[in-house]
């Protein structure tokens, strides 16, 4: 359909059509379709951003709920500026989640003053909303005791929620702040790895765990560490978890026509030929989503296609278009 530009410009007599006219119209009507265009990348990106920080706000109400009512109530130091929150709790008898409070601004002001603009928006919103969240908790939902009164399932959620907000926390490009600001000063200006600043804070704050409370406590808070550091990992790997596929066939349509049709995803065909037989054949490779992975593995066995395939687990991919 054309433009109102283009129909306007149809409509005028033949003389009246000069050639100055036509470029003020195509000028014209270029730089409205640009507006159109960018407006909808405008609109893409407010989309995006809403939904990033929607994702950011649930992780950290999940990352406060197991902080507040499953780690402080049993004295749990491990997890970092949290831990240590609940070591200073008792040395100064102040509620935790005041010094949690405190000790994050001056953090977010450290992290202003000494990493600039890599000092990530989204991290110091996450951080911000954590230490608030928890000390509207304390406030309005008060909890001094432990919940279930049994220690052990308290350390699970201890661990899951917080661990789990963790995970989708860094997949969203974002921090709960706290330790992780002065690891990055320090990878920044000590050139240490931000890796081993992380397991160096949370190891010095979870031992001193056994200065200050009893010696379940303590071991409990050391269990908690190591068990956080792997739920963490296995979440983030699995977030995002996809099945590549290599799939060497004889004849590539009718499997080429189920992905793109019935999956709704592309391959990519490419021309190969056996070592042993020197038989000329096609590898088929495509990248799917787990439940679209089964369907394949499915449609393959049961055709009975004469082919042969080779699935791998892909949790990282970079590049537009496959998570849209």
């Amino acid at each position: 359909m054309l433009s109102p530009e283009f129909q306007r410009l149809n409509s005028f007599p033949q003389k009246c059509r000069s050639t100055n006219y036509r470029k003020y119209l195509i000028v014209s009507f270029y730089f409205s379709e640009q507006k159109i265009f960018k407006g909808g990348k405008i609109v893409n990106k407010l989309q995006n951003l809403v939904k990033d920080y929607t994702v950011i706000t649930l992780s950290t109400l999940f990352m406060a709920l197991g902080v507040y009512y499953f780690k402080f109530p049993n004295n749990f130091t491990f997890g970092g500026l949290t831990g240590l929150c609940v070591v200073l709790s008792r040395v100064l008898l102040i509620s935790p989640s005041d010094i949690n409070l405190v000790l994050n601004c001056i953090l977010i002001l450290l992290g202003f003053a000494f990493l600039g603009k890599s000092f990530g928006i989204r991290t110091i919103y996450a951080s911000t909303l954590l230490s608030c969240l928890i000390f509207l908790f304390d406030n309005f939902f008060p909890l001094k005791i432990s919940l279930t009164k049994e220690p052990l399932l308290d350390l699970i959620f201890a661990i899951l929620l917080p661990a789990a907000g963790s995970a989708v926390l860094f997949c969203t490009g974002a921090s709960s702040g706290g330790t992780d600001i002065i690891a990055k000063i320090m990878k920044k200006y000590i050139g240490l790895n931000m890796g081993y600043a992380l397991l160096f804070s949370d190891f010095v704050i979870t031992l001193s765990a056994f200065f200050v409370f009893d010696i379940n406590t303590a071991l409990y808070s050391c269990l908690g560490l190591v068990m956080k550091s792997l739920v963490v990992d296995n979440i983030m790997e699995n977030i995002n978890l996809c099945k590549s596929f290599y799939i060497v066939c004889d004849e590539y349509d009718e499997i080429c026509n189920y992905i793109i049709n019935q999956l709704h995803r592309s391959a990519t065909v490419i021309n190969a030929q056996g070592a042993y037989s020197n038989r000329s054949n096609y590898i088929v490779f495509t990248v799917l989503k787990k439940h679209q992975a089964i369907l394949l593995c499915r449609f393959i066995k049961n055709n009975r296609l004469n082919s042969f395939v080779l699935v791998a687990n892909t949790n990282q991919i970079i590049g537009n278009g496959f998570f849209n």
